[in-house]
């Protein structure tokens, strides 16, 4: 029996969010972050105390993952089953943790009640694969036989910070100083995946160096670096202006870098040597090589390779910016193209610069964004909304995530100028629970952004008026549908809408509404500096300017890149990424996550651009891009992502929630090697009408995945093969 929870919280929480329906998965999100799941005492509590129904309360604490209606554990692991970790064989890791709990049948609580396991489509650290969370803490590349030593790491290491407040941000304030040019400076990549890889202790550990020495130096965490392969990264800028970036710093080697680039001179290094030996041990003169070098002048060919083909546009700026330094993002350039616009450009002509540029939404279905921007400006009826859709929900994609984590400013920017241009002064972050380092970012930029005049009232004084906010996603990747995430933002059960009308005339609250993706908002700032002409003139005649995409899977050399459209996809796999790592074969990438397909290698030299993987049976979706090699099971990976998206689907159309459920069922006969004649003709069949007879996106598309892998890998399929399921597909 459940003990009576104390209900004070709840009534705290009640007045400090709110009593109106809008308010309720934010309620919801207090109440288990504060119970670790939801009493049934504290949501009767919140129908009484607000105008919240229990029909409400109850559809939409069922409908989204984040919620659980049983006691959780003190610690909760999350198993990441995202395609990356899939094809590194995420299920062993979990059945790894639920051996060594001693968890059996449906039982997902240690009886000690340390530790509750769940799963999640995708932790955003697929260059990690397989990677796990415990709280907040991230472990990657995981094997059975470690999770015994991440468990018992994570309580140690939660033993000895007991009682310790950490930073909410490891960037801390993102103060900068103005004389780092001057003394020299050393950065340090905090993106998730740097912080996963110890990247924070590494930053510690230079700070202490530097005070050791007496060193000027000052060490400043930036974003994203993009070479995720080679994390830690760490970049020192000399005093003369020379760049030298050290791969897989560790604590013991930071000293050495240090002592390197910055070894103080005369009586300042004999006063901070002396006080070094009295404090902790000898402090020897002889520097050595602790790291693999990368200069200038003499770049390691892996990392040449890895940067030489990429075009920095909505990654500007790439591992230099300190994330939530706000006068060092104005010094870069920062809110230029927002001070245009305001002071120069009526909305119109922000629009029509937009439409010139021949910008289309990265959000995956490739919809023209400035044509969308005049659609809202043009629609009838007063507020309207702009909403960043940061609900990147793709199991293999990171995109998002990273861009959140790394350029806050320059999305804030993006969207600010959308919201003149289409006459709003309300906006919205939709961002994923899952990406905890991203919406504190957001949230910690917009209120720096507040402070400095550039949102809220009268903007740089230009008479235009936005406040932006923080809403986060509850678990539903059918949420990355525009109409769903709307319904959410309304406290709602994430179902799409019946289109049309459009967000576009009849949006949040029935109001027009601009729903534009995270990079689509990266790009805008770029494009009213240098001009539509000079984004246009980059990509192919159907798709211009360039693409971020997460490089993940089986490749040699993951990470984050951002390329011009039109590269095609074996330079990517092949140049950038260094091929397929282990000296294996090379068997095909799927793009566009479960919207998306497999391309086979045959067809690497396909361009990447929307027209072209759409002839493929792919899609561009948001960007995540996996690599496979000749082991990965191609009746599996239909499988995987159907199984995927049969999980996710709302239910409200029968050919989704049913056809889905059929189309599985064939498959994992397939794959068991009980697979019947005829078994493929129905797959086709059941493939168009899934496709025809559902409402949204997430329907529409699900078929895609087994289509690719029926038009390019028929032969693995084929029920022909008995017993050995894995190998007959690895043959397709």
């Amino acid at each position: 029996m459940q003990d009576q929870p104390d209900l004070t919280f709840v009534d705290e929480a009640i007045d400090r969010i709110g009593q109106g329906e809008g308010c309720a998965i934010p309620i919801l999100q207090a109440l288990q972050k504060h119970y670790r799941y939801l009493p049934r005492a504290a949501m009767v509590r919140v129908c009484e105390k607000t105008r919240i129904t229990p029909a409400q309360l109850e559809g939409v604490s069922t409908f989204y993952a984040q919620f659980r209606h049983k006691p959780a554990g003190e610690h909760t692991i999350r198993v990441c089953v995202g395609t990356s970790c899939h094809v590194k064989d995420a299920g062993r890791i979990q059945e790894a943790f639920r051996t060594h709990l001693g968890l059996s049948g449906a039982e997902d609580t240690s009886a000690d009640g340390v530790f509750t396991l769940e799963s999640v489509a995708c932790l955003g650290c697929c260059t990690l694969a397989p990677a796990v969370t415990i709280d907040s803490v991230t472990y990657g590349y995981l094997t059975p036989e470690t999770v015994p030593v991440v468990l018992s790491n994570f309580l140690e290491v939660r033993r000895l910070k007991n009682g310790i407040k950490g930073s909410e941000d490891p960037l801390g304030t993102g103060v900068f100083s103005e004389l780092a040019s001057l003394q020299g400076e050393i950065r340090v990549g905090l993106g998730s995946c740097c912080v996963a890889k110890g990247s924070d202790s590494v930053r510690d550990a230079l700070e202490a160096a530097i005070e050791r020495t007496g060193s000027t130096a000052v060490v400043k965490g930036v974003g994203c670096v993009g070479m995720c392969h080679h994390t830690p990264l760490v970049e020192v800028i000399a005093p003369d202006g020379k760049n030298t970036l050290y791969s897989g710093i560790v604590e013991e080697t930071a000293g050495a870098v240090v002592g390197r680039h910055f070894r103080p001179k005369g009586m300042m290094r004999k006063i901070r040597s002396a006080v070094s030996r009295a404090l902790d041990g000898a402090v020897s003169d002889e520097i050595p090589e602790p790291v693999t070098r990368f200069t200038d002048e003499v770049r390691d060919p892996q990392v040449a390779a890895f940067l030489s083909r990429q075009l920095h546009i909505a990654t500007e700026h790439c591992g230099v910016l300190g994330p939530t330094d706000f006068n060092e993002y104005r010094r870069h350039n920062g809110f230029k193209a927002l001070e245009k616009c305001l002071r120069e450009m009526i909305p119109a002509e922000v629009i029509d610069e937009v439409v010139k540029s021949r910008l289309r939404g990265r959000g995956g279905g490739g919809f023209p964004t400035g044509p969308k921007w005049l659609r809202v400006r043009e629609a009838a009826g007063e507020p309207k909304y702009v909403i960043c859709n940061g609900d990147e929900g793709d199991p293999g994609a990171f995109m998002d995530r990273m861009l959140l984590e790394s350029y806050p400013y320059r999305i804030i920017e993006g969207m600010t100028i959308a919201a003149y241009a289409v006459g709003a002064n309300e906006g919205i972050f939709y961002i994923r629970a899952e990406y905890p380092l991203a919406v504190r970012r957001i949230r910690s930029a917009i209120k720096r952004c507040e402070d400095q005049g550039i949102l809220g009232e009268n903007i740089l004084d230009s008479g235009f008026d936005l406040n932006l906010r923080v809403v986060e996603g509850a678990g539903a990747f059918v949420c990355g549908e525009e109409t769903a995430l709307l319904e959410s933002i309304e406290g709602k059960r994430g179902m799409p809408r019946l289109r049309p009308p459009y967000p576009a005339e009849k949006g949040l609250w029935d109001r027009p509404t601009l729903v534009n993706n995270v990079e689509s908002y990266a790009l805008v700032p770029w494009i009213i500096r240098h001009g539509s002409d000079a984004f246009a003139g980059l990509g192919t005649e159907g798709s211009k300017g360039t693409k971020v995409f997460s490089l993940a899977g089986k490749v040699a050399r993951g990470g984050l890149i951002e390329v011009p459209m039109g590269i095609s996809i074996g330079e990517i796999v092949e140049e950038i990424g260094g091929g397929v790592a282990g000296g294996k074969r090379f068997k095909a990438v799927q793009i566009g996550g479960p919207s998306g397909g497999c391309v086979p290698a045959s067809l690497a030299h396909t361009p990447v651009d929307y027209e072209s993987l759409r002839s493929m049976g792919a899609i561009m979706g948001s960007g995540g891009l996996v690599v496979l090699d000749e082991s990965d099971c191609m009746v599996d990976m239909a499988r995987y992502f159907l199984e995927f998206t049969q999980g996710e689907s709302c239910g409200q159309c029968t050919f989704c929630r049913v056809g889905t459920r059929r189309m599985l069922e064939i498959l994992e006969r397939i794959c068991e090697g009980k697979g019947k004649p005829g078994d493929l003709d129905l797959l086709e069949t059941l493939c168009g009408g899934v496709s025809q007879g559902s409402l949204c996106g997430l329907g529409q598309t699900a078929p895609n995945p087994v289509r690719s892998t029926l038009r390019y890998f028929r032969m693995s399929m084929k029920p022909i093969w008995r017993g050995d399921a894995r190998q007959a597909g690895a043959r397709g």
